[in-house]
């Protein structure tokens, strides 16, 4: 697969709003002590591409096919509801949402199109893996396939970073275990860009509960710690 200068760029982590920003819930999972080391590390990144990861993938190969195809505003209402639905954790959705308005902001400069304009008429903060794709499908910078490759692997990258900032992980190690998911990566790659086509309403929707669940409490933590520090 070759990669386009913006598929690189929007894999990189330290894009704007890209999996640098956000933990994707390894933050909580290492305060719990649910992810000690490389192989604990290694079996989350596992768990969170089949679930949160699976479902970027699905939603960013088909914003890229869609903004190829040239839908209109109803399209991008529809996908947008959809991906909300597929994200029951409002902390979940509030970090994509977040990460999609940088994504887009960025995006919006470098590579403009009526797709991301689209988009961003129907949402201001639309969510990550859309924002990809639209971004991708629009500027002609990329097949749905490789809008699905850059979401999953956002999706364990981001995090697999965030575990050597707050264990001091080998960073080799860490790499490691991002590497070593290759052949999934490739098989949810794969199958995203094989749905790329359905309707918003019938794409899939993996879940991932505990993720969900360590995502509200980093929130609740995060909070509290604010309100603390307030008083």
């Amino acid at each position: 697969m070759s990669c386009s200068p913006a598929m690189l760029a929007l894999a990189d982590a330290r894009f704007p709003g890209g999996g640098h920003a956000h933990s994707g819930g390894v933050e909580e999972a290492v305060r719990r002590g649910l992810v000690t080391e490389a192989g604990d590390l290694g079996e989350f990144l596992f768990g969170r591409l089949r679930g949160a990861g699976c479902v970027a993938a699905v939603f960013a190969a088909a914003a890229a096919h869609a903004a190829d195809a040239g839908v209109d505003d109803r399209y991008w209402r529809r996908l947008d509801s959809e991906i909300d639905a597929r994200t029951p954790s409002p902390a979940q959705r509030e970090a994509s949402r977040a990460q999609g308005r940088g994504t887009a902001r960025a995006g919006r400069a470098a590579w403009p199109s009526a797709a991301l304009d689209a988009l961003l008429a129907v949402s201001t903060r639309p969510h990550h893996p859309v924002v990809i794709g639209a971004l991708m499908g629009g500027a002609r910078a990329g097949t749905p396939r490789e809008a699905a490759a850059v979401a999953a692997y956002l999706s364990v990258s981001g995090p697999a970073s965030a575990a050597v900032r707050l264990l001091g992980l080998d960073p080799f190690a860490a790499n490691a275990a991002v590497a070593a998911l290759g052949p999934d990566l490739e098989r949810i790659t794969e199958y995203a860009a094989s749905v790329a086509g359905h309707a918003p309403a019938a794409l899939p929707a993996m879940g991932a509960p505990a993720l969900d669940l360590l995502a509200q409490a980093h929130q609740r933590r995060h909070r509290d710690e604010v309100r603390l520090f307030a008083s």
